[in-house]
């Protein structure tokens, strides 16, 4: 073998281990060190949100539903999904832009609040950042999720899963599917990445709000035991 071959050869070596290294630091960043980041953001936001739950409050008129924070990133509810064993909770935080989701789960603008009738739809993240929604397709008919907002549990349980395209944007209607509908339920939607490591389609959890309850009565029944 010439001179000239080996050096191409040993040229081409070192391009694919240099090139090898970029891809698992980049993996490493992606999977490791966004949740680092997306980690201190849910300190700081559960931090605001819990102070400001402690301060005085306007109250709504009566059958009025609570009133909620609507400010862009804001953290406005807590979310749980006990029904997911070891499942750490999570703030919720007002938009879905590309920087709202870097710090957790989110609310998309314009869809219910928690415990409104129509469809509180929240989006979230299944391999990065956290990966907050990432075992969304271990939930099943019956599952649990816990909207916990400054003075409400509001429990919501699933009823259905659904792998959609991502621009199917009929899932978060207020009766999702039927544009022309007038919602009379009180509904949640999930809404994540399909499959893992890939943006290709969406998984879709749809739950409905099967009970709620005053803070001051204690912890809901999903979240007891």
């Amino acid at each position: 073998m010439s001179d000239v071959i080996r050096t191409a050869l040993r040229g081409v070596g070192q391009t694919l281990m240099t090139l090898g290294v970029v891809v698992l630091l980049f993996c490493v960043y992606e999977l490791y060190v966004t949740g680092l980041v997306t980690a201190r953001e849910q300190t700081r936001l559960g931090d605001d949100l819990r102070q400001t739950w402690a301060e005085p409050a306007a109250r709504p008129q009566p059958g009025e539903p609570e009133l909620v924070s609507r400010d862009l990133g804001e953290g406005i509810a807590i979310l749980h999904i006990p029904s997911l064993a070891g499942y750490d909770p999570w703030v919720v935080v007002e938009g879905t832009s590309v920087a709202d989701l870097k710090n957790g789960p989110g609310h998309i603008p314009g869809t219910a609040l928690p415990g409104e009738v129509g469809n509180v739809v929240v989006s979230g993240h299944r391999t990065t950042y956290g990966a907050p929604f990432q075992r969304l397709d271990e939930l099943t008919d019956g599952s649990q999720i816990v909207l916990e907002t400054r003075d409400g549990w509001f429990t919501y349980d699933v009823r259905r899963k659904q792998i959609v395209a991502p621009a199917a944007s009929e899932v978060t209607l207020p009766v999702p599917g039927n544009p022309t509908a007038t919602p009379v339920d009180r509904l949640l939607t999930l809404t994540t990445c399909h499959p893992k490591y890939s943006a290709k389609q969406r998984l879709i959890v749809f739950a409905e709000l099967t009970a709620s309850s005053k803070k001051s009565d204690g912890l809901p029944d999903a979240l007891k035991g």
